[in-house]
């Protein structure tokens, strides 16, 4: 008897216990007013439109990339409304050569700097939170003042000339691959890492490598994913190292460079196959193409993005406040 009513009374424990949940997370502290109906339209109003701001871009640009050619012509450029969708433009863009392989280059110097960036920021900013490390403060002094005070870029054109970078890939990496912001709010949040979890974990006999993998970086997560996603979106938009070290080899070109001299010439992707795309017998709108190389450029960061967007505002704001 006794077993059933403990297991009958379950049910109605959990739902007690779920209403308080939703009691404490709903109940407001005692110096917060309650919103107004005026507060609450407004904050309506605001997220709405800047909602609209950022949707209704992407819907245009998406729309016009799948329009035919007559859809565009009758709207007189960017399409509002369907009125005609095909995929052609996809079809045209995916099967010429130099985007296929402009993709391939974006790619790959995202990925492998993005790597390079993280891994000599995170280095760098680990032994500047290290209070007895060697030199740290004359170091972080040089780094805060190549934040205010520059070399330009003709001599950093030289510089990378001077090496042999003029046409190489890593052209494309080395000259950006550190900011001294990232390195500087990576270094925030190294100093705030408990002390005692790093004095324990000397007491089992780490060193500072295992400090840094095992420690430090694993309470650090949010920032970390931040700071990656900004050289990321960093390097996947970069077209400037291109026009100065690459300027004619297309086959090293990446897809915003190849975005930027299509848009720019009006006509024919550089290099293309398909060269006619602007002509007046195309089967594609040259405006759709456009748009259809902004919609490829856009669809990795959305991939991308809701995978750290959790850390992201733990990361900016926390990074905010303590830098």
């Amino acid at each position: 008897m006794t077993n059933a009513l403990t297991i009958s009374s379950r049910p109605e424990q959990a739902r007690t216990a779920a209403a308080s949940r939703q009691r404490a997370r709903s109940a407001r502290p005692p110096w917060e007013e309650p919103p107004t109906a005026v507060g609450q339209a407004a904050k309506g109003i605001t997220l709405g439109t800047t909602l609209a701001v950022i949707l209704v871009p992407l819907w245009i640009i998406a729309l016009t990339s799948v329009s035919t050619p007559g859809a565009v012509n009758r709207a007189g450029g960017l399409v509002i409304w369907p009125d005609g969708i095909t995929f052609e433009t996809y079809r045209q863009m995916l099967g010429d050569p130099t985007v296929r392989t402009a993709l391939l280059v974006s790619l790959g110097v995202t990925v492998v700097g993005t790597a390079v960036s993280m891994a000599v920021s995170v280095l760098c900013a680990y032994g500047l939170s290290r209070p007895r490390s060697l030199g740290h403060r004359f170091v972080l002094m040089l780094l805060i003042i190549t934040m205010f005070v520059g070399g330009g870029l003709i001599p950093s054109f030289l510089v990378v000339t001077g090496l042999g970078g003029y046409g190489q890939w890593w052209a494309l990496i080395l000259p950006s691959a550190v900011s001294v912001f990232n390195i500087l709010v990576l270094r925030a949040f190294y100093q705030d890492t408990s002390s005692e979890l790093i004095d324990a974990a000397r007491m089992d006999g780490a060193g500072e490598w295992r400090i840094l993998w095992s420690v430090v970086l694993p309470t650090s997560r949010a920032v970390t994913a931040v700071t990656t996603l900004f050289y990321a979106v960093g390097y996947w938009n970069s077209f400037f190292n291109v026009m100065l070290y690459m300027p004619t080899d297309s086959q090293k070109w990446p897809l915003q460079y190849v975005l930027l001299t299509y848009v720019n010439r009006g006509n024919g992707l550089p290099g293309s196959v398909n060269a006619g795309f602007g002509s007046t017998h195309a089967q594609t709108a040259p405006l759709s193409l456009q748009m259809a190389v902004v919609v490829l450029t856009l669809v990795p960061l959305v991939i991308v993005y809701p995978f750290v967007q959790k850390h992201l505002r733990a990361g900016v704001l926390t990074g905010a406040i303590k830098g």
